[in-house]
C-alpha cells in the first residue's frame, strides 16, 4: 500500500490572519485563498495537518483551554468552507524559546509525531509557512518547502532570511504548485 502524502500546515500568518500572540477566539481569520487552497489539497488526496509554536502559554498569556477555543473556532472556519483536517489535529508547541525542547519550529518533533500518528513519510510532505522557523522545520525533515507571502512572508522572501523550494503568495498558489508537482 502506498504511504500517504501530507502538507503541514503553519497557522498563525498562513492558513489564519496573523495576530500578535491570538487569544480570542473571535479573532481568528480565515486568510484569503486558504480554504480553496485546503479543498484542492483535499481533492489530491492529500492529507492536512497544522503545526504551530504557541509560546503564549509559555510566557503566561493564556491556557490550554483558551487555545483548545481558538482551535475549535478555526475548525469551525474550516469545516463552513469544505475542509477537514486529519483527525482535526492540530501540533502546538507551549514552550518558550528558551524551554529548549525538541517540539518547538524548527525543531522536528512535532512533525516526527505527526508523520508518526498518520503514517506518512516526512520526506515526502510539503511544508507551507511564513517564517523562517517553517522552512527551516521542513528542510531538516527533507520535505518541499513552500515561504507564503501572507504573515511575515513578504518581510521574510524580501530579506531572504529563508531558502525555501518555493515562494508563493498564498495556500491557494501553493497549491496550485503541489498539483503540478503530484501529478
Amino acid at each position: 500500500m502506498k504511504q500517504p502524502r501530507f502538507v503541514v500546515l503553519d497557522r498563525d500568518g498562513t492558513i489564519i490572519r496573523e495576530r500578535h500572540y491570538l487569544s480570542d477566539p473571535e479573532l481568528v481569520e480565515l486568510l484569503e485563498g486558504t480554504a480553496d487552497g485546503l479543498r484542492l489539497l483535499r481533492e489530491m488526496g492529500l492529507g492536512l495537518v497544522v503545526v504551530t509554536n504557541q509560546s503564549a502559554i509559555g510566557r503566561g498569556y493564556f491556557d490550554k483551554s483558551r487555545l483548545q477555543e481558538i482551535h475549535q473556532r478555526l475548525q469551525e472556519l474550516l469545516s463552513s468552507e469544505g475542509v477537514i483536517l486529519e483527525n482535526e489535529n492540530i501540533y502546538f508547541c507551549p514552550h518558550t524559546p528558551m524551554d529548549d525542547c525538541n517540539c518547538r519550529k524548527p525543531r522536528t518533533g512535532l512533525l516526527e509525531l505527526a508523520a508518526k500518528e498518520h503514517g506518512f513519510e516526512p520526506k515526502d510532505a510539503f511544508v507551507i509557512g511564513d517564517k523562517p522557523c517553517d522552512i527551516e522545520l521542513g528542510q531538516r525533515m527533507g520535505a518541499t518547502t513552500f515561504l507564503v507571502r501572507t504573515g511575515y512572508g513578504s518581510q521574510v522572501a524580501a530579506e531572504n532570511q529563508a531558502t525555501p523550494d518555493y515562494v508563493v503568495e498564498n495556500v491557494l498558489e501553493a497549491a496550485l504548485v503541489i498539483r503540478g508537482l503530484v501529478n
